[in-house]
């Protein structure tokens, strides 16, 4: 899929909330290089507060946060009323059927498990922003 052309009067932002630094960061710059906004933060608390007052364009989770679990955090999100659904992706060490359940039933767009290609998360992420 080629790279959509973003200005500043359209360029989405990708809040993601990840409680291990190297991953924030990988991904801050993954996605900045491709045009993205990139916020981050490190903690369920901070990553509601991020979400619903910075509105976020997409939010990629991790669902083991400190504070608030990643599923607490979608939850609330998706309680918020808003014009239109903020997109959400659980990017997770885990695999097991019931955190994924956890996962898809809190409201996550996708879910997706750890090692993740960068190719596969970039796409579903083009894919949520085109919806």
């Amino acid at each position: 899929m080629p790279a959509p052309h973003y200005t500043a009067a359209n360029r989405p932002s990708i809040l993601i909330v990840d409680d291990y630094d190297d991953a924030r960061e990988v991904l801050t710059t993954l996605l900045g290089a491709l045009g993205f906004d990139v916020l981050t933060a490190a903690n369920g608390p901070d990553g509601l507060a991020t979400a619903l007052g910075g509105a976020p364009s997409l939010v990629v989770l991790d669902l083991s946060l400190p504070g608030m679990s990643g599923v607490e955090v979608a939850r609330a999100i998706r309680e918020q009323p808003r014009e239109r659904p903020m997109p959400l992706v659980a990017l997770t060490g885990y695999s097991d059927p019931e955190h994924l359940a956890q996962a898809r039933e809190a409201g996550f767009d996708v879910v997706l498990t750890k090692p993740c290609t960068p190719s596969i998360l970039i796409d579903e992420i083009r894919r949520l922003l085109a919806d």
